[in-house]
């Protein structure tokens, strides 16, 4: 059988980012958070819609384009239906757009904190010394390669960096500083950990397990491509 560990982990920010605007009634810049509310607006064939922001000292809003004059009849009849229903997935779409929001906003406040499941892609077998995982990031994410592994892994990241420096972790894309980069989709990770003493604790916290297998029984109750529960991490 492989020793190798293959793992998706499916990857999710916690917190949209919050730009920062002048808010008139508290008489200065302030955060304001997304509602995941739109407000939509037609006049005849013509319409607009908003995605709504509450200033966090104040309550305040503030309307952020989404739709500027536009005939309704060009508009994707799914994408019309949820402006109108506030899908929150479409919401979260547009609070996480960091680049139109950078065209918006003097100041953009991003959060690192996001949730992290573990889905089994191989089964995982006694002995396994080399992992790799392919990340699903759902939302664009301020959150590090190095400190995710770390995390989630439970190393330091003086440790992550060793790793990597004697050839042992891999990431593609690489390049320099690839461990200092914000984690992407479809970022794939290897980790050879046959000189290491603890990595039977490492594949067991790379598979989203909460103690390290001791026998093939044990082995046998893990379904591959089964979810482990939502994991924190960055906060």
């Amino acid at each position: 059988m492989s020793n190798t560990l293959r793992v998706r982990w499916i990857i999710a920010p916690v917190k949209a980012p919050e730009p920062w605007l002048p808010c008139s009634r508290c008489g200065g810049p302030r955060a304001f958070q997304c509602s995941r509310k739109f407000r939509v607006n037609a006049n005849g064939r013509r319409l607009d819609a908003w995605l709504i922001y509450r200033c966090s000292g104040c309550n305040n809003t503030w309307n952020r384009p989404i739709v500027e004059r536009r005939n309704r009849h060009d508009l994707d009849p799914c994408f019309l239906q949820a402006l109108e229903t506030n899908d929150p997935e479409l919401a979260d779409r547009f609070a996480h757009d960091v680049v139109d929001l950078e065209t918006k906003a003097g100041r953009l406040e991003q959060f690192v904190e996001s949730a992290v499941k573990k889905r089994l892609v191989s089964p995982l077998t006694l002995g396994c010394s080399t992992v790799e995982i392919i990340c699903d990031v759902t939302l664009p994410s301020a959150l590090r390669i190095d400190r995710l592994l770390a995390g989630q892994l439970g190393l330091s990241r003086n440790r992550i960096e060793a790793l990597a420096a004697h050839g042992r972790l891999a990431v593609a894309p690489g390049g320099q500083r690839a461990l200092q980069r914000a984690i992407r989709d479809g970022v794939a990770i290897a980790l050879d950990l046959s000189k290491e003493a603890d990595a039977a604790a490492i594949v067991t916290a790379a598979a989203g397990l909460s103690e390290v297998p001791s026998d093939r029984h044990q082995l046998s109750a893990i379904a591959t491509d089964a979810d482990c529960p939502w994991r924190p991490i960055g906060k």
